[in-house]
């Protein structure tokens, strides 16, 4: 699992490339290619449109580990896909166990997304984390409900999840940031519900070397 707080002193630039990647156990899981809008003291805040080539966990029975823990996949592989629907803005604030994720259809925003997961681990390429499974979905109204509630069910005490311990500190962290939602506070204020990228950045394509095997820094 990826443990380590975001290190001051690394930075990205304005435009530069990076990769978000998940980590479960010595795999990657999650590989996204995504734009670098700015790297200061709020966090890393990234840009990936539609159309942008990613790469997920998927096994011969054509599962990912949204249907079953990660030891029960059969010879898994990173398999390319095409993002779709939305694009999105991605905040990864300094040593926090979640990402906040601003939805865009066609260039409206439309609702926030609350991605729990270990703080992030930074390196010449970009960040690794390790999604920590629950989730949580706020209107832009602020309306809320929580996603994949019965997923962390089932992964209490699975080989490289966690145990209730750990999956009870993950739901408190969701519960502060759904708080901070319902009182209409940063990030929830309408920071960046308006935001436009640079009209050069095209959607992204995977660079050579995506799928190396994981090798923690």
């Amino acid at each position: 699992m990826v443990i380590d707080c975001y290190r001051p002193g690394m930075s990205f630039e304005s435009g530069q490339i990076v990769l978000r990647r998940y980590v479960r156990g010595s795999h990657y899981t999650f590989v996204k290619p995504m734009r670098v809008v700015r790297d200061d003291e709020a966090g890393l805040l990234l840009w990936m449109p539609v159309g942008t080539e990613f790469a997920d966990l998927v096994d011969t029975d054509g599962r990912t580990l949204h249907d079953v823990p990660f030891g029960e996949l059969r010879d898994p592989r990173l398999t390319r896909h095409i993002w779709r629907e939305h694009d999105i803005l991605v905040l990864m604030p300094p040593g926090a166990a979640h990402s906040i994720w601003w939805f865009f259809k066609q260039g409206a925003f439309v609702g926030w997304y609350v991605n729990l997961e270990t703080p992030a681990a930074p390196h010449e390429e970009g960040a690794d984390t390790s999604d920590q499974v629950l989730d949580v979905w706020i209107e832009p109204d602020g309306r809320w409900e929580w996603k994949d509630e019965d997923e962390l069910e089932s992964r209490i005490g699975q080989p490289l999840y966690f145990d209730r311990a750990g999956a009870a500190a993950i739901r408190a962290e969701g519960e502060r940031l759904i708080k901070l939602a319902e009182a209409g506070a940063f990030p929830f204020d309408g920071t960046h519900v308006d935001f436009r990228p640079d009209p050069a950045w095209s959607p992204l394509g995977l660079p050579a070397g995506w799928d190396r095997p994981y090798a923690p820094g």
